[in-house]
């Protein structure tokens, strides 16, 4: 988009049509090609569980259980954000859910990750789980109905999560669902963003328009390497099943 520069000359008013400055940097940036997993990682015994289909990101399915939870997760590492997404959840049986990772990381020798989990699911919309962790709701709506009815089962819903410094915010289909605040002081800033299919259950997830406007860090905020990253398999679980 070009601007319009106003120059007074000689007490003359001219007008301008200059490009916008080449250098400014776009800081919102696709995380998903709509063709591959490029960019992301899939455990080496998960890749039957996680594909492109149809220019979205697909995972599990109608007909088989999933054998337990299964994360993908961005290659690299992201402090303050604004991410945006579109997700589905379908299912037939069992425990039908799903959630984002976000400043997580892997739980090594495990198919889990640890961190906060913006989750997603009947029951589950808007709430953050801390998953491997803390391993327990750690936020909740304030308006919980209003979410509920903002949400479109079985079909494509809009999420957008907001994380900078210690709060956390999220939007399901323009409807405030979360807002909030880290009371702990150790807990890392930092990490990867994950998609999840959640164990026992039939289930498929499909996500797509992955986009993520990157913010400045919070100077000398806590990260994965201060704190310290999992060392070990460790005893891991998902949420409780109703």
């Amino acid at each position: 988009m070009k601007k319009l520069l106003i120059t007074i000359i000689g007490g003359v008013a001219l007008g301008l049509l200059v490009a916008p400055n080449a250098n400014a940097q776009d800081t919102k940036k696709p995380l998903f090609d709509g063709k591959s997993l490029a960019g992301w990682e899939v455990l080496k015994d998960e890749h039957n569980l996680w594909r492109v289909e149809g220019g979205v990101i697909t995972a599990g399915s109608l007909t088989q259980k999933v054998p337990h939870n299964s994360f993908i997760a961005t290659k690299r590492s992201f402090h303050n954000f604004d991410l945006r997404l579109k997700i589905r959840i379908t299912g037939t049986e069992g425990f039908v859910n799903s959630g984002i990772q976000i400043r997580s990381v892997r739980v090594p020798d495990s198919h889990e990750m640890i961190g906060y989990q913006v989750d997603a699911g009947r029951g589950w919309w808007g709430k953050l789980y801390d998953e491997s962790r803390r391993r327990k709701v750690i936020g909740e709506s304030a308006d919980a109905d209003a979410v509920n009815r903002a949400v479109k089962e079985d079909g494509w819903n809009d999420y957008r999560i907001r994380a900078e410094g210690t709060r956390i915010r999220s939007w399901i289909n323009g409807v405030a669902a979360l807002d909030y605040t880290e009371a702990e002081p150790n807990i890392p800033q930092d990490g990867q963003i994950g998609l999840q299919v959640h164990g026992n259950g039939k289930t498929l997830v499909q996500v797509k328009d992955v986009t993520i406007e990157i913010l400045p860090p919070t100077p000398n905020a806590p990260t994965w390497e201060k704190v310290g990253k999992p060392k070990g398999k460790k005893k891991t679980g998902g949420k409780k099943k109703n």
